[in-house]
């Protein structure tokens, strides 16, 4: 049947090509990203989960947290969202197989393949440890093997931010993960932690080395109450000459107990490398079976006897057990892990014991040692059972405050305790990430896996304004700010770029960081800055009017005057003048120009004296050319009385007898 999600165009963007695998929560397809050109692998939520908020809430949350992790192997996530009322994560696509194709092809692998691929899904979640994440459904369908032998964890999508916890909270009833993977605490108190990531992986090994999980039952409830109530076997019952090593390795990291296991990802690489010194078991490639056609067996690969109750290795699909029924799939009520059928790890009642052949005399003589020291330990059990009845289930609350918030949960850890993280607050004393209190606080006396709240510093309390607010109106400035909680003022100033009414700056500068309560200041534009008026009298009225509309000024002519001071065709006046001082961008400032000196009256000066008359020209600001003909009274003049001449002209007087 076709599928019809294939060919639909995720957000303008994915344009999925190919269905790749599809399993109980979600689809995988092989997508194209139409933006960068290149395919990558598309993660869709299955449609009944998706109209459920709880799981889509979930989905949304881890696939942030997953995208976090950049490591070598672990498989990349770019991206996610919704469209078209699906729900889906975009992730790396990893050309090759899966480790359960792998082990589908092959039965099982040796104890050099099983570590060398073991090796980098431990260097992966170590990362994610690291980063306070827990992935909560580590199983062989998501480990995937490149046809260039780099292994990679995929599928973060059960994963769950601790965020300092190191331990995730219940789900509200339901509990999520594929059940032969499962560690005890997930299924009788649905809580995890890396401890729990530390199970599944020991279980991974058990089936690498072995062909089949430890634990198989014709329901999921059979096989969970074989986890909870059966430790998991020996590999080397099962392939016999498996080194005491590997079985002692398996056991450690399978315990029933967490507090028993490695602390996380990271001390079981430890460990593994320990055990590989120790057998003098050099690294191998990482075994991608590309060569090998399905089913094909290397010679020291045994298949298995099929099992009762074993699940199809292509249907291993992530089981959903408690709680309410998800919309459109199955569930298993699981009770209270109370009394069951005594069965072997087959779900068979256990035969009578049979000696292993092939194992080497030195192994024998270690587990005969082993033998010996279980003996002892059954010896002080008794007294060990009433110590921890009395004394041995207390324990003190350590002294955290001053301490990073990883280290704080992992000595929480070490004194059986459980994280309850973290309160966050602000603090201009102590440091972010810093432990500031405990509840219970420090030398408590509590019973071992009580909550312990962390009260962790989120640093000193800091708000920064935009740079990408300088420019805009001040209204939708203002409307921005009040989301911080800063005291917002208004300040003026002229700005010949950004137009009036407009955020020039911020007083202190965009980027600063402040306190709470701070004021800040936003400096809105005037417009240009008012401009002084030079002195352009003497110019030409063309020279003038340009230097004037140089500056920003309207350019206005009034008509021509007289000046004695300035040449005809010059500027003689402008309104308004530099004594105006500056005056506003755009003023309007008018100029005028000079026709000549100015227009006098010649004043009547016959029958004067002739020193008389000389006087009155010159004062009037004429000049005077007198003739002289026996006498000195003026008997005429010329220009003639009356007039109008330019100031300075000559005015000729005739001096006779009177």
């Amino acid at each position: 049947m076709t599928d019809p999600v294939v060919g639909l165009l995720l957000e303008g963007r994915y344009r999925l090509e190919e269905r790749l695998a599809r399993g109980g929560m979600s689809t995988v397809y092989a997508a194209t990203d139409l933006r960068l050109h290149k395919t990558v692998a598309v993660k869709v939520m299955a449609e009944h989960l998706a109209h459920d908020p709880t799981f889509v809430d979930r989905f949304t949350r881890e696939a942030r947290a997953a995208a976090m992790l950049s490591h070598p192997n672990v498989v990349g996530v770019s991206d996610q969202g919704s469209d078209q009322g699906l729900v889906f994560l975009v992730m790396e696509l990893v050309r090759g197989r899966t480790l359960r194709d792998l082990l589908s092809a092959r039965g099982r692998l040796t104890v050099a393949e099983a570590f060398a691929v073991l090796e980098p899904v431990l260097g992966g979640l170590t990362a994610a440890h690291r980063a306070g994440i827990v992935h909560r459904d580590i199983k062989p369908e998501n480990v995937l093997i490149g046809v260039d032998g780099v292994v990679k964890v995929a599928d973060f999508g059960l994963a769950r931010a601790v965020v300092g916890t190191g331990q995730t909270s219940q789900t509200g009833g339901v509990l999520i993960g594929t059940v032969a993977y499962l560690s005890p605490e997930q299924l009788e108190r649905g809580r995890a932690d890396a401890r729990s990531d530390i199970y599944a992986a020991g279980i991974v090994l058990y089936e690498m080395l072995t062909g089949h999980p430890p634990f198989g039952g014709d329901t999921p409830l059979a096989v969970a109450y074989q986890h909870v109530h059966h430790d998991v076997p020996a590999p080397s019952a099962e392939v016999p000459g498996l080194p005491w090593a590997v079985d002692e390795l398996v056991a450690r990291t399978t315990r029933r107990d967490p507090a028993g296991r490695p602390i996380d990802a990271g001390a079981f690489l430890a460990e593994l490398d320990d055990v590989r010194r120790d057998l003098g078991i050099d690294p191998v490639p990482v075994p991608t079976g590309q060569s090998a056609g399905p089913g094909t067996l290397r010679p020291t690969n045994r298949p298995t006897r099929p099992r009762p109750g074993d699940r199809h290795p292509s249907d291993p699909g992530t089981k959903v057990l408690g709680g309410r029924p998800a919309r459109g799939g199955s569930t298993s009520m699981l009770p209270g892990m109370g009394a069951g059928p005594t069965t072997d790890v087959q779900g068979r009642r256990p035969g009578p014991a049979r000696p292993r052949p092939g194992v080497p005399d030195h192994i024998r003589k270690r587990r005969a040692r082993l033998a010996i020291a279980v003996v002892a330990l059954l010896a002080v059990t008794a007294g060990a059972i009433g110590w921890w009845f009395g004394e041995g289930r207390w324990t003190s609350t350590p002294d955290l405050v001053g301490s990073e918030q990883a280290a704080a949960i992992d000595l929480l850890q070490n004194a059986g305790l459980d994280p309850d993280c973290c309160e966050e607050v602000w603090s201009e004393d102590v440091p972010a990430g810093t432990v500031m209190s405990t509840e219970p606080a420090a030398g408590a006396e509590v019973i071992r896996s009580t909550d312990v709240r962390l009260v962790v510093s989120k640093g000193k309390e800091r708000y920064t304004v935009s740079p990408d607010l300088v420019s805009l109106p001040v209204e939708q400035v203002e409307t921005q700010l009040e989301d911080l909680p800063l005291q917002v003022t208004r300040g003026q100033d002229y700005d010949n770029e950004i137009p009036p009414g407009h955020v020039i700056r911020f007083d202190p500068a965009a980027g600063t960081e402040l306190k709470r309560d701070q004021v800040v200041t936003v400096v809105v534009s005037q417009g240009r800055a008012p401009v002084a008026v030079p002195d352009v009298t003497g110019q030409s009225p063309e020279q003038a009017t340009k230097n004037l509309q140089d500056l920003g000024f309207t350019v206005e002519r009034v008509p021509d005057g007289r000046s004695a001071a300035v040449d005809k065709g010059e500027v003689m006046a402008i309104d308004p003048g530099p004594a105006a001082g500056r005056i506003p961008f755009g003023s309007t400032v008018k100029i005028q120009v000079s026709a000549g000196v100015p227009l006098v009256a010649v004043p009547d000066v016959v029958g004067r004296s002739g020193d008389e008359a000389t006087a009155i020209l010159k004062a009037a600001g004429l000049k005077v050319e007198a003739t002289r003909f026996f006498g000195n009274s003026v008997l005429r003049q010329s220009p003639a009385a009356g007039e109008e001449v330019e100031q300075g002209t000559s005015v000729t007087i005739l001096l006779t007898f009177g």
